[in-house]
């Protein structure tokens, strides 16, 4: 079962969230689940299996529950629990709103910084174009939607920001859940394979108005799929 699968990973977590007994670690450990695909939007969330599974308190839990909602992540139903929210089309076009200011913005500011020894470096960028493909080589579409969300946390890595870096990996957690209105995960992350590569290669060339202009089609694009794959 798919809550078992997430669930196990979880387990994997008990040990480093043990050592700092934080609601923030807690909080990260299902965030990553969320970007990774493993927790799909309607599922509902356990106190007794997650703290069981990560070895921590209601209340530490309860905490973590609280900055997931916070982040719009987690959506709480009274009288029926916590559950993993599912997005509306006005948050499709919210998300691509915030998506093009802050990774256009990245990509721009590392043009602006140009070729020097201060210049972001792409060697992230690069694994997850090379981790992609892999992937899509061997059919495993779920492991190309997070190599996709690698691709672009390297981008907006590119600001070279710890904020930055904060904020992405918290919209990157929202776009996943969106991503999974998409019936057929192949028919919509392949053609983006070639994006990415396209991308990569432009800033490798230090073409950055280019790759620039790219992602924002490429965005475009996304955008308008993802809308019309929304239910009605």
């Amino acid at each position: 079962m798919v809550t078992a699968t997430w669930l196990d990973s979880l387990s994997a977590e008990r040990e480093r969230i043990g050592r700092s007994s934080t609601a923030g670690r807690v909080a990260d450990a299902l965030r990553a689940r969320v970007i990774e695909g493993q927790l799909l939007p309607g599922t509902r969330l356990s106190e007794e299996d997650i703290g069981e599974a990560l070895g921590v308190s209601r209340n530490t839990l309860r905490e973590a529950f609280r900055l997931l909602t916070h982040e719009r992540l987690l959506v709480h139903v009274f009288n029926r629990g916590v559950f993993v929210r599912t997005l509306d089309r006005d948050d499709i076009r919210d998300l691509y709103r915030f998506r093009r200011f802050i990774e256009c913005s990245a990509v721009r500011y590392a043009g602006s910084v140009g070729s020097g020894t201060s210049a972001p470096s792409l060697t992230h960028l690069r694994e997850a174009v090379t981790a992609g493909e892999r992937a899509s080589a061997s059919g495993d579409w779920a492991a190309v939607g997070t190599a996709n969300m690698h691709f672009h946390q390297a981008l907006a890595a590119l600001a070279g920001s710890p904020r930055v870096d904060d904020t992405m990996r918290h919209l990157l957690a929202e776009l996943r859940l969106v991503f999974h209105v998409m019936a057929d995960p192949r028919t919509f992350h392949e053609p983006y394979l070639e994006g990415n590569r396209e991308i990569c290669s432009l800033l490798e060339q230090g073409r950055h108005d280019a790759a620039e202009a790219a992602l924002a089609a490429y965005f475009d694009t996304a955008e308008a799929q993802l809308l019309a794959g929304m239910p009605d």
